[in-house]
């Protein structure tokens, strides 16, 4: 229930900060396993908290993004796949604060996580089905609602598709998947389809932004990938993960996804002159 001030004699109570925000159910949620508590699990928990709760601002803007490119509307495609990218740079700040745990003190706690992982969260799933990583073995990890949302996620288009939709729209010929090209001929061609953007940035301003702003969105992915990695072999070397993963060699193989592999391609394409 939201809290409210008295607001005087036959008024409705005031609104208040802790009442709209529900601090003291924020605050009851972070309750350690260890007995007595760690002193740094408390961190480990609110670090991954927060995650989540980024998690689920950056889905509702990415579900806006290609909500918007499905109407048209690039500008405020953009307007959300900047904001996703801006959220993800604080999260990649989040992770360094992990490594304030030296390995021996994240080593006191983390026995009491078994078999719970970091690879178990729904969110995090999503988001990567969103950007083109579709795959049916996520399914496996999840249950009820949780698996419920990753269905309708793999039955939705990705970015990319929201993206090549629109430019198609706009009479740019990216190739589709259901073309049946090897992949090497479909990059050739959706390559040559994209570079017009890039050589005529100012002729097709509003794509140009937003296919800059879904590249932005992709490098920070893949950062935070990396420096996820690096912070887990620092912390616990070559253990196996404690959701039964082999652990870094796990992480390490997920930094080589792409979302947009055809706009990384293009870059090598691009030659000097005055675009």
């Amino acid at each position: 229930m939201i809290r409210r001030m008295q607001g005087g004699f036959g008024r409705e109570p005031l609104l208040t900060y802790e009442g709209y925000l529900k601090i003291g159910e924020l605050l009851s949620l972070q309750q350690s396993l260890s007995k007595p508590p760690d002193r740094d699990e408390l961190l480990f928990i609110i670090v991954h908290q927060v995650h989540e709760l980024w998690f689920k601002l950056i889905l509702w803007e990415l579900d806006h993004a290609v909500e918007s490119m499905q109407g048209g509307q690039p500008r405020r495609a953009t307007h959300h796949v900047r904001r996703v990218a801006e959220i993800q740079r604080s999260i990649l700040e989040a992770i360094h604060i992990l490594e304030t745990m030296s390995s021996a003190d994240f080593l006191r706690f983390r026995d009491h996580l078994n078999p719970a992982s970091g690879f178990q969260s729904a969110q995090f799933r999503e988001i990567e089905l969103l950007a083109g990583h579709k795959r049916e073995s996520v399914l496996k990890d999840h249950e009820g609602e949780a698996r419920k949302r990753l269905e309708r996620r793999l039955a939705e288009p990705t970015l990319e598709e929201a993206f090549y939709d629109l430019l198609r729209k706009r009479g740019i010929a990216v190739p589709r998947a259901a073309d049946g090209l090897p992949e090497d001929e479909r990059r050739r061609r959706a390559v040559a389809a994209l570079l017009p953007i890039y050589k005529r940035s100012d002729e097709h301003a509003e794509i140009f932004d937003l296919a800059e702003a879904l590249v932005a969105m992709d490098e920070q992915l893949l950062l935070w990938r990396l420096h996820h990695v690096t912070m887990v072999e620092r912390m616990i070397g070559s253990k196996v993960g404690t959701g039964g993963s082999s652990g870094v060699p796990y992480l390490a193989s997920t930094t080589k996804h792409r979302a947009f592999p055809d706009l990384w391609a293009l870059r090598t394409e691009l030659t000097p002159g005055a675009y």
